[in-house]
């Protein structure tokens, strides 16, 4: 039995508590009710990567936009131009931010996660709190960007008479799934990192891989009919799916393919709640 000073309670205030750490010998016990309780230190931690984030840039908080708004670009004369790819009867930059704002959010969100537990080493060895903080507070940290681009997608909208369609409220669906799935693929990271530091240089291109098997430069439609339940398996095909059909009319309906992303990213989530809480033991010994 140790102790420990919790100096972020229920309050999120400045007030010491002192806490009693055990073992927790329960091994199905995802700590949530201790991760909210915890909640005052997972909103400072966000905030402060948010802020040394863009610290000392040039163009500061620009490059949350202008990171998707270069790949659309990209994606603009590669696969519009010159592969001629079709984009669901929508002006392709629209089509293609559409499917880069949702996608930007969980890249950098899991990047930040898979290596948070690994750069926050020093107070993991010196402070008890629990350990999930930490992954939880590097996902949020993409947040800030979120909410950037989808300003700029709005104006998009806007300059294209794009009017949104009646089913804006369900865009609630695709951003719980990227959440779940982001959170879930980054505890699996995260606690996988402490123990082999190979997955730090794994994560970049993995994630360029998965961006490149989410339509996001080219419609689910073009993925013949057979094989869409298979494709379903990655949840943020029906994020990508779900946000321009949410926004624009466009794209996949909400329906099985999205429950098949659905049960995947719950599966991650859980998966991963369950794999971090087995290791984080460990984490303050080994990182």
């Amino acid at each position: 039995m140790e102790t420990a000073l919790n100096n972020f309670s229920e309050t999120g205030g400045n007030q010491s508590q002192e806490v009693v750490v055990t073992p927790d010998r329960d091994v199905l016990s995802l700590g949530l009710k201790e991760l909210w309780a915890f909640r005052g230190l997972v909103y400072f931690l966000a905030a402060r990567d948010i802020k040394v984030r863009y610290k000392q840039t040039v163009l500061g908080a620009s490059w949350a936009i202008l990171q998707p708004v270069f790949t659309m670009l990209v994606f603009f004369v590669i696969f519009s131009r010159v592969a001629k790819i079709p984009s669901d009867n929508l002006p392709y930059p629209l089509f293609a931010f559409c499917g880069l704002v949702p996608w930007t959010f969980f890249a950098n969100g899991l990047n930040h996660a898979s290596q948070s537990l690994v750069n926050e080493s020093n107070l993991l060895k010196k402070v008890y709190f629990p350990r999930l903080v930490v992954p939880v507070s590097a996902m949020l940290v993409g947040s800030a960007d979120l909410v950037l681009a989808f300003s700029v997608l709005v104006v998009m909208m806007i300059w294209y008479g794009a009017a949104p369609s009646f089913n804006a409220a369900l865009i609630v669906i695709p951003l719980i799934l990227a959440f779940a799935t982001c959170l879930g693929t980054g505890l699996w990271l995260s606690a996988l990192n402490v123990q082999f530091r190979d997955i730090r240089h794994v994560v970049p291109f993995s994630i360029q891989a998965w961006m490149y098997l989410t339509p996001i430069a080219y419609p689910a439609s073009v993925v013949p009919e057979r094989f869409r339940m298979i494709y379903a398996i990655n949840p943020m095909t029906s994020v990508v799916e779900g946000f321009r059909y949410a926004l624009l009319g466009r794209g996949t309906p909400f329906g099985a393919e999205t429950v098949v992303s659905a049960g995947m990213a719950a599966l991650l989530l859980l998966s991963g709640l369950l794999y971090f809480r087995k290791m984080e033991k460990s984490f303050a010994d080994v990182v």
